[in-house]
């Protein structure tokens, strides 16, 4: 079967719908092929079934990308809020969870039903288990799945990236880029936990649970959130975040006590100065069984003041040197993808190849944790189909 379309998206993931919804309201004829069985997978596993869908304070310096300037005009086109009428017209009831986060009160299923109803509203078809075996272009583009074959002046490439392969992602938007010579950026996982180190892992692991906050920082960045301690590393949302800016084999530092100095009170002239009262300063600041444990392991040389500051300034500094990460399987997201120089921030149409787009996860724009991911999704979707 040969079918014409205006435009042929590929993925129905959040920026793929967005896409789509935007073209189809412009009078555009348009197909989306989802592989998965399903449109949204990745939308409803999302912030623990709530979906955090946008951010109050989403700002340029939220990605990262090989050219950290590139997402500033499509981020002034379509903003937070933006989304968030989108999100009211549809009466999904919300709330701010922590640093601007925006999650559903109820489900992510209500994010993936009004993308689907927005898409039937234009007459956008929507086609899943769909497996696309080939893309090519003569004068149009030829996309064929299965035994049909569809054609479009516009091609829409919306595939994510690699991680949570166990929901469906693969290579192919990459694929892709390579088959018509657009550059590609190193990828690696972003927003994943961190693995010890060998020695690190016989000494921390089982603190597994425990969960502190901290000021992560590598590479000239730094978060503050909390750190969680797993059998096999470090996570929690301070852990997530550096790991974006992690690339083996530099460590990264840890701030236990981002409040302040903890060792004030021993060096009172009335002040206890033993291994008990050190425990009992250090444990009013992060949990007891870390802070009993990293005593162990950096002890104070004596109980003169030079010591007193030492232990105070490694307490601000420890170094932990991560043998890698999870990998795709845990990661939210792909940093790298698609060159952002390949790209038009207007429109994300290729440079080098007119009618082929490229958006959301599979370009090389990454956000921070808390919703900027998605605000890139809705708003390279947007972009693009203004633009088809």
């Amino acid at each position: 079967m040969n079918q014409k379309f205006d435009v042929i998206v590929l993925g129905a993931g959040a920026a793929g719908m967005m896409c789509a919804m935007e073209a189809g309201k412009r009078g555009r004829r348009v197909l989306v092929l989802e592989r998965n069985d399903r449109v949204g997978r990745k939308i409803l596993i999302s912030g623990g079934g709530r979906c955090n869908f946008t951010n109050l304070h989403c700002q340029a310096e939220n990605f990262l990308s090989a050219n950290p300037h590139f997402c500033k005009s499509p981020l002034a086109r379509y903003t937070p809020a933006d989304f968030i009428a989108l999100v009211e017209k549809h009466g999904i009831r919300y709330h701010e969870k922590h640093k601007g986060q925006l999650f559903c009160d109820g489900s992510a299923r209500e994010i993936v039903a009004m993308l689907e109803k927005e898409c039937s509203a234009a007459s956008v078809k929507v086609v899943v288990n769909s497996g696309v075996r080939e893309v090519r272009r003569v004068d149009d583009f030829a996309v064929v799945a299965g035994d049909d074959e569809f054609r479009a002046p516009a091609l829409v490439i919306a595939t994510g990236g690699l991680s949570i392969p166990k929901i469906g992602a693969t290579a192919f938007g990459y694929e892709v880029a390579k088959q018509f010579g657009i550059k590609l950026q190193p990828c690696r996982p972003a927003l994943v936990p961190l693995l010890f180190g060998t020695d690190d892992r016989a000494v921390y692991s089982d603190l597994s649970g425990v969960s502190t906050e901290v000021v992560a920082s590598c590479d000239g960045q730094e978060f503050r959130d909390k750190m969680l301690i797993t059998h096999r590393g470090l996570s929690g949302p301070a852990i997530l975040q550096i790991s974006s800016y992690w690339q083996k084999p530099a460590p990264i530092s840890l701030d236990l006590a981002p409040d302040g100095e903890w060792t004030g009170g021993l060096r009172q002239a009335q002040g206890r100065r033993d291994l008990n009262a050190v425990k009992a300063a250090l444990r009013q600041v992060i949990p007891q069984r870390l802070a009993d444990r990293w005593l162990e392991k950096h002890p104070p040389a004596d109980w003169t003041n030079a010591s007193m500051d030492a232990m105070e300034r490694s307490s601000h500094r420890w170094q932990i040197a991560p043998s890698g990460t999870e990998g795709y399987e845990k990661a939210e997201v792909t940093a790298g993808g698609v060159d952002t120089d390949e790209l038009s921030a207007k429109s994300m149409e290729s440079r080098k190849v007119p009618g082929l787009f490229f958006i959301g996860e599979v370009v090389d724009v990454t956000g921070h944790l808390g919703g900027f991911n998605f605000q890139w999704a809705w708003t390279s979707g947007f972009c693009a189909g203004q633009a088809v």
